[in-house]
This record gives structure tokens, C-alpha cells and sequence, in this order.
């Protein structure tokens, strides 16, 4: 009979390990050819893996939390029906009958061979061909004379087993603990009582509505006012004492360790070759962006079906501003010592997530019009919220538009993102005192900052590309000449 090792695929764009997230079937399993098996977790986003096999689990070879690099043995697959099938199917319905846990507490242990080595259920069985039941009903088998009405009482063990929550991923445990997520208070939704990842999610995004939302919204139209400092208050929580008070008191200090893996490592990993690689430089200037805000109103009053939001606005500008300075739309080969100019604009917008910063790119930015623009920007965003961006959404870009006004700043120093030569971010956008016409007046005033890699150009290329952004912002009737 032919037995298949499903090996850790390449999932693509220099990948080369993964994190298994929640497996999507246990032994014993009856699976189909391209039917999803485990989700696994890569420095780029969370991907659903698919066997290209069908018969049944014979055995997965790492639990859920484990890191696996390419090529490393995933699941087994055999044939249905067969010999290893057959074998496996009853392993299934042996640790069924045990139970999770059993074995802890000197249940269920006649079942297993001595000579094989138990694992520890990584996720609870999805199908079966009995149904649930709880530890206390298999050891309260029913009276002859019929089904009892007062069941034997649990045992403290059991009872306790009962009671804990039930979490079988490693991840689960560390997103609840990064999150202050108390498991005891999460609603499971999991086969038999366990807590899931959108179960700890959930519990996540009920904790912090208001600032998810907020943000949510801020990162298709980050300039309202009231939306900014909403926004500003719930990430920075120092602004409120009593807030701050509570925080503090229900998060002690202690001493850990958290494995730099994943996005996390990622990042880490891009912005330290940034730094140690491109000799980067600041330039900064304050604009009144009132101009610029009109528009955006007028075009939702007037055509809403569009959806041509502020962060479009000025992806447009960017794009026009690359065409006019286009070596800073470039990354440096090092290995060759040239400067690539790109043909194309692959255009970049910073996202804070739950899983932390990404960066999706829109692809030929510059064939695109603002609405289309828009429609792309709204799309990648939720996608990034909802951590389903695929591997491609996340490389390949040229230039990076990094809006951290959302936070209720006004500047920032932001590190290239490698190994693109050039970022530009745009601040809080607030009421603030701007002469026009030789009166001091209330205006809508906004820090825009650019960093650029000083090996693509110098100080002038630079000051030109961040001044017309500036001017475009004040009078976006200067975008008519180059669009």
C-alpha cells in the first residue's frame, strides 16, 4: 500500500519556514486531494495549506506551535480502506475513547501499546462516529436497570479538567498572554470545549473595539479630526490617568523571553538591514492640507459610490511625484554596485495589525486611477485586518506612503523599507494658527517627512520630490497638470 509524506511546501517569496497555526484534521481522517489540512503562520502572513493527497491521516509530524522549515515532514497520508488505513483509523478510535487527557489521570491507559509512544492530542478530533462526551460520562457507564438520574459526581482531577479552559496552540496561549486576555473569561467555540485563535481574537477585538475601529477606519480616511484624537487617546493610554492607573494595575511587571519568529522576526530582520545598509536621510515640512481636505469631502458628497478617500488622495500624489523624480522610485544592487530604476510603481502603505506592521503594496500604482486607487487601498486594508494577505501582497514594492498620523502623531524619522530608497509620512492632521493672505487664520495643518536613501540622490532631488508633494497637498489643482 502507498504511504505519502506531504513535506512543508515552498510557500513562495524567499520563504523558508512556518509556524503550524491550527491543524484542520487529525489522525484517522478521511482527507481529499487539495482539501485544507493545517494553517500555518510565515514571516509574511497566516496561509491555509492544502495536501495534494486523499486517503487517511496516518500521522502529523509536529504540533500546533511548532516551527518547520521547507521540506521538513508535515503530515502522513495513506490509502482509505488499507492496511495503514485500517491501523490508523483504530489508533483514531482508541485516543478517542481515552479521551484528552485520560492518560494524565489514569484513565484510558489499556488502550496504547507500551511500545508506542503517546503524544499529547494536538487538537481535538473534528469528526467521529460517536458523539462528544465528557470524562465524567465514560466513567459512570449506565445502571442496568436503566440510565440513572444523579450521575456519579466528577473527581476533583476530572472536575478541574472540566473547569480549566482548554487550549491546545502554543500561539493561542501567547497572542491571549500578549493581549492580557484572560482565558478563564474566553467563550471556546472549539470541538469539546477548546479555545481557538478567533476565539482569543474575538475576545481581543471586544477588549479594544473602539481603537480597532478607529484605526480601521483612519487608515482609508485619516484625517478627521474627532477620528484622530479617538485614535490618539486609545493608543496611548498615559493621556488618561485613570486609564493608566487600571492598566497598570492589572499588568505587572515580569521578567521574559519571546521568541523573535514570524512577522516579528520579519520585521526586525528588514528594518536592521535597512539601517545597516542605506545611509538614509530626513527632510520634513509643515503644510496646510485644508485644500486638500475639501477635495476629499467634495468627492464624497458627490460621487460616495467611489470611496476616494484621503490615503488615495495622496497615494496620487505620490505616484506623480515619482514621475517627476524618478530616482527615488529605485533600490540599490549592491552586489553589482548599480541603481535599478524601476519602470514600474509598486506603491506601499504601512498597516498597523493585530500581527503587527505590514506593509501591502499596490501593484502598478501608476496605471491606476484614484478611484481605482481607492478600491485597491480599501481591499489590501482588509485583507491586512483580517491577516489573509497573501505572500505576494507583501513584497515588491518601490515606494512606501506611511500614514502615522492615525496615532495622534505629528512626526516621525520612519526607517526605510528595504530595499526600496525612499518613504514618505504624513502626520496628525489638526487645527493650527497659518498665515494666509498676511492674517493669521485657522487651518488644517499637517507634518509631511520624508526619508530617502542619499546613495539614489542627493538633497535637492530630495527637497524637489517632498516640496511638490507639498504643493499638491496645498492645491491639488496642481495635480491636474500631471495627471
Amino acid at each position: 500500500m502507498t504511504r505519502h509524506v506531504f513535506r512543508l511546501p515552498d510557500l513562495g517569496e524567499g520563504l523558508t519556514e512556518a509556524e503550524i497555526v491550527d491543524w484542520k484534521v487529525s489522525v484517522g481522517d478521511t482527507v481529499e486531494i487539495d482539501q485544507i489540512v493545517v494553517e500555518v503562520e510565515t514571516a509574511k502572513a497566516a496561509v491555509e495549506v492544502p495536501v495534494p493527497y486523499a486517503g487517511t491521516v496516518l500521522s502529523l509530524h509536529a504540533p500546533a506551535g511548532t516551527v518547520l522549515s521547507v521540506g521538513e515532514p508535515l503530515i502522513e497520508v495513506g490509502p482509505t480502506g488499507g492496511a495503514g488505513g485500517s491501523a490508523a483509523a483504530e489508533r483514531y478510535r482508541e485516543e478517542e475513547r481515552a479521551g484528552s487527557g485520560n492518560v494524565l489521570i489514569g484513565y484510558g491507559t489499556g488502550h496504547t501499546p507500551t511500545t508506542r509512544r503517546r503524544r499529547t492530542p494536538r487538537k481535538p478530533p473534528t469528526t467521529s462516529d460517536q458523539p462528544p462526551t465528557t470524562p465524567a460520562s465514560r466513567r459512570a457507564p449506565a445502571s442496568p436497570a436503566g440510565p440513572t438520574l444523579r450521575p456519579e459526581p466528577a473527581s476533583p482531577a476530572v472536575a478541574d479538567e472540566l473547569q480549566a479552559p482548554r487550549v491546545i496552540s502554543p500561539l493561542v496561549r501567547r497572542l491571549a498572554h500578549e493581549h492580557g486576555v484572560d482565558l478563564a473569561a474566553v467563550t471556546p467555540t472549539g470541538p469539546r470545549g477548546v479555545i481557538l485563535r478567533r476565539d482569543v481574537e474575538r475576545a481581543i477585538a471586544a477588549l479594544s473595539t473602539s481603537t480597532v475601529s478607529t484605526i480601521a477606519a483612519a487608515a482609508v480616511d485619516p484625517a478627521t479630526p474627532r477620528a484622530t484624537e479617538t485614535t490618539a487617546a486609545a493608543t496611548h493610554p498615559s493621556s488618561d490617568p485613570a486609564r493608566t492607573a487600571s492598566i497598570a494595575a492589572g499588568t505587572p511587571l515580569r521578567a521574559e523571553r519571546i521568541p523573535l519568529r514570524g512577522l516579528r522576526r520579519a520585521v526586525a530582520d528588514k528594518l536592521s538591514r535597512s539601517r545597516t545598509e542605506i545611509p538614509d536621510a530626513t527632510t520634513w515640512v509643515d503644510v496646510d492640507a485644508t485644500g486638500l481636505l475639501e477635495v476629499k469631502d467634495a468627492l464624497r458628497r458627490d460621487r460616495p459610490d467611489l470611496g476616494i478617500g484621503l490615503l488615495a488622495l495622496l497615494a496620487r500624489v505620490c505616484v506623480a511625484a515619482l514621475r517627476r523624480f524618478p530616482e527615488l522610485n529605485s533600490s540599490v544592487d549592491t552586489a553589482r554596485a548599480e541603481i535599478v530604476r524601476h519602470g514600474h510603481v509598486n506603491l506601499g502603505f504601512a498597516a498597523q495589525t493585530d500581527r503587527g506592521l505590514v506593509v501591502p503594496v499596490v501593484r502598478d500604482a501608476h496605471l491606476m486611477s484614484t478611484a481605482q486607487l481607492a478600491a485597491e487601498l480599501t481591499r489590501l486594508t482588509a485583507l491586512a485586518r483580517e491577516g489573509t494577505l497573501p505572500p505576494a501582497a507583501l513584497t515588491g514594492g518601490t515606494f512606501t506612503l506611511n500614514n502615522y498620523g492615525v496615532f495622534g502623531v505629528d512626526g516621525s524619522t520612519p526607517i526605510i523599507n528595504h530595499p526600496e530608497a525612499a518613504l514618505l509620512g504624513v502626520g496628525r492632521i489638526i487645527d493650527r494658527p497659518w498665515v494666509r493672505d498676511g492674517a493669521v487664520v485657522p487651518r488644517k495643518v499637517t507634518q509631511l517627512s520624508f526619508t530617502f536613501d542619499h546613495r539614489v540622490c542627493d538633497g535637492g532631488a530630495a527637497g524637489g520630490f517632498l516640496r511638490f508633494v507639498a504643493d499638491c497637498v496645498e492645491n491639488p489643482a496642481i495635480l491636474l497638470a500631471h495627471v
